[in-house]
């Protein structure tokens, strides 16, 4: 019994013991968390927003974002959904949920890592408005014994109050009262039912839940909200059913500031950059590249639709000028991905070079039939010439030689996600659900002027705190996509398209400038029109449509591209950018010019060969053709027939493009030569009566030597004397070994 006293009271020591130790451990790394009441509201934040030479463009006030709404005033639905989804048992714990704590840790534990927070929503206010966005236990300290001083100090309606002044919405809405002003353009007090379950599925993740990014997936986050209400009793199941049933309704509001837009895109990167948006405090400064003479020049043109217009700065991956009517929204590529889908995919796995000819024709792919946008089909056709032209039929049937599977690999590695609806074949022409934004058609084309590597560009290029801490530095890697070689052949036929292609209303510069165009539409009119054009420098890209997809005459050609010229006229009015390289990774060889033309081969010229005769094409270094043709060192032709009529001898030759012919006449060892010269259909001959033999020899003559081809030896004659045929063939019956049959 003594012994059993004894090991029970070793073991309560034991746990006093550890558990005075943590609690000074505890005490230990929160002796310097102090609760500020002045955090709480988020009061006097003003960051600074800068161009790429330091300049303020504008001054963004956090604390008047904040505008203060009251909970009493709130529709109920407005409070429910940040309950029901946020912290439902808000009003029953004390600022800490041990429970799901408990839960959380256990899952940390066996995951080895920190993924699981449960944080309440007291504890959210304190981490949004007091510490930083770390996962680590010191912070996770910190919070607690914030929270728990929160808790004690102020009600629960004071607590949820100040969570929802300060939390933020995206778009550079802090607080619930500038997300309904921006999100629908009303006083939060008037948030119905649906709106209220919007803008509570922004706090996941408020980019990319967006409304205006992303329709579909902030429709789906909204119901999700409601499904949550109504699994809380705050809701009914008929008022659910009706709210689920009812679409979007957001309505993005006009922006007062001349940079709005870009400015907009800055708050939208921070999520994209991982950056705490909360770590914004007083006196913070981002920097972004953004040229603003550049910029000034953009917004002030007139435009004849809504429009979106991006430049990117190749070197850095800065993004110089951003102007969209219509946000950061995805809209259908058309034409634009041919390059970047298809070609350059096809070319770096070697399936073709730009000269390899396509047979644009009418086809079926199992009643996937592709047209051309003029309605006609244009027989064989160059890969080059169809870039040019934007010839849908070769594109198509190049992805489907290509494969969607092999195509998907290059997109993952450019960070376009396919659905599964989308891996067809219509995807060579732009066929996708969600379409791309202005940014992502840009980012792609950068590719090629950076020799095959990617990045996303950026607006942001540091953040800098109040007292000269850089808080955050772009430094974004690279993801190398294609080979040089690659590049340089895609160059090479966007800066043709530019020449004499869709692009060539921006054929009048005098510096190398890579173009494509595309245009989505039928015969109702055009939803979406576009042209990307790119130097050793910059990346440019135009949008031009409606936003509600109503249908207009403008074309990516001649709308976008007059666009295009004015911007690129404007970016190099002083001077010239440096050449685009088109030779890296690349080699020429001459081809055969008939076997190209006449018989769709490619095969390497013989040396022999004439000049007029040599095709000289660039291909990706290591994909020279294999075969290479002897015709002119080795000419060989089809055997001749001979035949004899009136006494004369009638030899006629296969019909040839190059060739002469010496022809030979041999009687009792005497060899004559009766013809030297170029190709006749028929060479006569009237010799005496005998038995003659014939030989014809072809050759090329190319003017300082000649290459003789195999002498034939045509079938013997003989000839009477009264003119008659006596016999044409000398009888097998002589080389036939009677002996040993």
């Amino acid at each position: 019994m003594r012994k059993a006293i004894k090991i029970i009271t070793v073991i309560i020591l034991g746990l006093v013991t550890i558990a005075a130790a943590l609690f000074a451990t505890y005490a230990i790394i929160t002796k310097d968390a102090v609760l500020d009441a002045g955090k709480l509201v988020g009061a006097g934040q003003n960051v600074s927003i800068l161009d790429e030479d330091g300049n303020e463009i504008a001054s963004t006030g956090l604390g008047a974002q904040k505008k203060s709404v009251a909970v009493r005033n709130l529709n109920k639905d407005t409070v429910n959904a940040f309950i029901a989804s946020e912290d439902r048992d808000f009003y029953k714990h004390n600022g800490l949920n041990y429970k799901r704590m408990l839960k959380a840790l256990y899952k940390n534990l066996t995951s080895r890592s920190f993924k699981e927070g449960a944080s309440t929503i007291s504890q959210q206010l304190i981490k949004n408005t007091h510490l930083s966005n770390d996962k680590t236990i010191k912070r996770k300290l910190n919070e607690i014994k914030l929270t728990r001083r929160l808790e004690k100090k102020y009600e629960k309606d004071e607590i949820l109050e100040m969570y929802l002044n300060t939390i933020y919405f995206g778009h550079n809405c802090y607080g619930l009262q500038s997300a309904a002003e921006f999100y629908f353009g009303k006083k939060a007090e008037n948030l119905n039912l649906t709106e209220s379950a919007t803008i509570v599925g922004l706090l996941i993740s408020p980019n990319n839940f967006s409304p205006f990014k992303n329709p579909e997936k902030s429709l789906k986050r909204r119901n999700i909200v409601l499904r949550n209400m109504r699994d809380c009793g705050y809701i009914n199941h008929s008022r659910y059913e009706t709210a689920i049933n009812t679409p979007l309704e957001a309505v993005k509001q006009d922006t007062e500031n001349k940079y709005g837009g870009y400015i907009n895109a800055v708050f939208d990167e921070l999520e994209d950059i991982n950056f705490d948006y909360y770590a914004l405090t007083d006196g913070c400064a981002i920097v972004t590249y953004m040229d603003s003479a550049l910029q000034d020049e953009t917004e002030r043109a007139e435009y004849p639709c809504d429009n979106a217009v991006i430049v990117t700065d190749n070197n850095s991956g800065g993004i110089k000028v951003y102007k969209s009517t219509i946000g950061e929204v995805r809209r259908q590529p058309g034409s634009t991905v041919k390059p970047i889908f298809v070609y350059a995919p096809a070319i770096e796995e070697k399936l073709l070079s730009p000269f390899t000819r396509i047979l644009d024709e009418k086809i079926d792919f199992n009643g996937y039939s592709p047209e051309n946008f003029d309605k006609n089909y244009h027989g064989y056709v160059s890969v080059s010439e169809s870039v040019k032209k934007s010839y849908n039929v070769p594109a198509v049937k190049t992805l489907n030689s290509l494969t969607v599977k092999k195509c998907e690999k290059y997109l993952t590695a450019m960070n376009v996600k396919l659905e599964d609806d989308e891996k067809n074949l219509s995807l060579a022409l732009g066929g996708m659900k969600y379409g791309l934004t202005i940014k992502d058609i840009a980012d792609k084309y950068s590719i090629f002027p950076e020799g095959g590597n990617y990045r996303p560009s950026r607006f942001i290029k540091k953040i800098i705190s109040k007292d000269g801490k850089t808080l955050y530095e772009n430094r974004t890697v690279k993801n190398n996509v294609f080979s040089a070689g690659t590049c340089s052949l895609i160059n090479d036929m966007l800066i043709e398209t530019t020449k004499s292609g869709t692009a060539r209303k921006l054929k009048n510069f005098d510096f190398d400038l890579a173009s494509k165009t595309g245009t989505c539409g039928n015969q109702e009119g055009n939803t979406d029109a576009y042209a990307v054009s790119y130097t050793s420098e910059h990346c440019v890209a135009v949008w031009l449509g409606d936003k509600d997809n109503k249908r207009t005459a403008i074309t990516g050609g001649n709308d976008c591209c007059a666009v295009m010229e004015r911007l690129i006229g404007e970016m190099y009015s002083d001077r010239r950018p440096l050449p685009l390289d088109t030779q890296s990774g690349t080699e020429q060889v001459n081809i055969d010019l008939d076997e190209y033309t006449d018989n769709n081969k490619v095969v390497l010229a013989d040396p022999a060969s004439p000049k007029f005769n040599v095709m000289t094409v660039k291909v990706l270094k290591g994909n020279a053709p294999l075969q290479q043709t002897d015709r002119f060192s080795k000419p060989t032709v089809n055997t001749p027939t001979i035949s004899v009529s009136e006494n004369k001898v009638n030899i006629e030759l296969c019909q040839t493009k190059y060739y002469s012919y010496i022809i030979k006449r041999a009687k009792n060892g005497k060899i004559d030569v009766i013809y030297d010269g170029k190709w006749k259909k028929v060479i006569e001959d009237t010799p005496t009566e005998g038995c003659y033999t014939y030989t014809v020899i072809p050759y090329y003559d190319n003017g300082k030597e000649r290459f003789y081809g195999n002498e034939m030896v045509l079938p013997s004659v003989n000839l009477s004397k009264n003119g008659k045929d006596v016999q044409t063939e000398i009888p097998d019956i002589v080389n036939k070994d009677w002996f040993n049959q």
